[in-house]
């Protein structure tokens, strides 16, 4: 019997030879490869972060570098030269003869209106009553009609003078004349002062600013 053997212990108990038998447990392998992944993916953490303290610190690098110079470029604003040409083209109250014609029951409408365009300088032609077309039919305060060239020179100038009016353009018609047809919804015309003032701003409209990019 060896000396390793506990007293009263024989038989299957017997332990034999001279050393103890190992008591060591068996590695847990799964436990050790939860260990390296897990101090992987740690330090990839810890890697990331500190890139990102490095790209706020320096700027974001290549991508604040290329935005850099955009940013840089300002815009301004510079005038149109449309306004100034349209301009030219609007003819003075005095260049634009106005037929009055009136659509409405009311008798002396077209004659009235017509003496007082003519003291705000306009030239007056023809004065009497709508034709059948538009003779009691024009629900408004009534029509400015022209030919095709008069929607963007004589007809914005007379449209001052009525501001709720329609306008309206033929392109069969001839000539410059335009008409002022005088509708049911007609009280009086635009109060002086605000047509002069109206007059004024058509003839001196505002610039129109047009975004231009500064060269980098």
């Amino acid at each position: 019997m060896s000396m390793l053997t506990p007293p009263g212990m024989g038989g299957k108990y017997r332990i034999t030879g001279d050393k103890y038998p190992r008591m060591r447990q068996r590695r847990r392998r799964g436990r050790l490869v939860l260990a390296v992944v897990a101090s992987v993916v740690a330090l990839g953490v810890i890697g990331w972060g500190t890139l990102q303290l490095i790209d706020v610190f320096t700027g974001g690098g290549k991508k604040a570098s290329a935005a850099g110079p955009k940013a840089d470029c300002a815009t301004k604003a510079s005038p149109s030269a449309s306004a100034s040409v349209s301009t030219a083209a609007l003819p003075k109250p005095g260049q634009i003869t106005v037929n009055v014609y009136n659509a409405t029951p009311r008798s002396g409408l077209a004659k009235d209106t017509a003496d007082e365009l003519e003291k705000r300088g306009f030239k007056i032609g023809d004065v009497g009553n709508a034709s059948k077309e538009f003779d009691k039919k024009v629900k408004g305060a009534g029509i400015l009609l022209g030919p095709s060239s008069s929607l963007n020179t004589s007809l914005p100038v007379l449209a001052t003078q009525l501001a709720s009016a329609e306008r309206r353009t033929d392109a069969a018609r001839k000539g410059t004349d335009v008409d002022l047809i005088i509708g049911t919804a007609f009280k009086n015309l635009t109060a002086k002062a605000a047509a002069d003032k109206a007059l004024a701003a058509l003839g001196n409209p505002q610039p129109t600013p047009t975004s231009s990019k500064k060269s980098c």
